[in-house]
């Protein structure tokens, strides 16, 4: 687990990644909400995130996760505020099962003092409860699509 080098090497990689995450949560989206989409193509509004994720990503922590010397996962942990906001956490499918995800989750809430919050689609049941064993309890949402739940991860003081 290690902060992604944006201007080097880990560009393309953290590209590659987002976009695997970006496509298969069109193709979700296709199936559980009936919105379009076209077999690879991504809607223009997330090209930056997968050609610049520098740009897209200026002022994020870019994390990525590398297991046999390949990197296999990527998580975004964004200033929202009072609070940080994790997004696009991804792990290639090859790599499930080695706990990558909640690595990643852990880097982005290690040190942390803040609260950080997060939205995941209700069908992604995997996700949901590994946001659960990480600590993050369902808030109201701050996001009016349907279908799409919003959690939150606090510091725990004073223990």
């Amino acid at each position: 687990m290690r902060v992604a080098d944006l201007s080097g090497p880990d560009a393309a990689a953290v590209g590659s990644l987002v976009r695997a995450y970006l496509v298969q949560t069109e193709r979700e989206k296709q199936t559980h909400l009936g919105e379009p989409f076209v077999a690879e193509r991504l809607p223009d509004r997330y090209r930056d995130e997968v050609a610049h994720p520098a740009r897209a990503y200026d002022g994020a922590v870019v994390l990525v996760a590398e297991l046999d010397g390949a990197t296999v996962g990527v998580a975004v942990v964004q200033d929202a505020g009072e609070a940080g906001e994790l997004k696009r956490l991804w792990v290639d499918p090859r790599a499930r099962g080695h706990r990558v995800g909640s690595a990643l989750i852990d880097a982005a809430l290690d040190g942390r003092d803040r609260p950080l919050r997060l939205t995941v689609w209700d069908w992604r049941v995997d996700a949901v409860e590994l946001y659960r064993r990480r600590g993050f309890v369902p808030v109201p949402s701050w996001d009016e699509r349907p279908r799409l739940l919003c959690f939150e991860w606090r510091a725990t003081r004073g223990l």
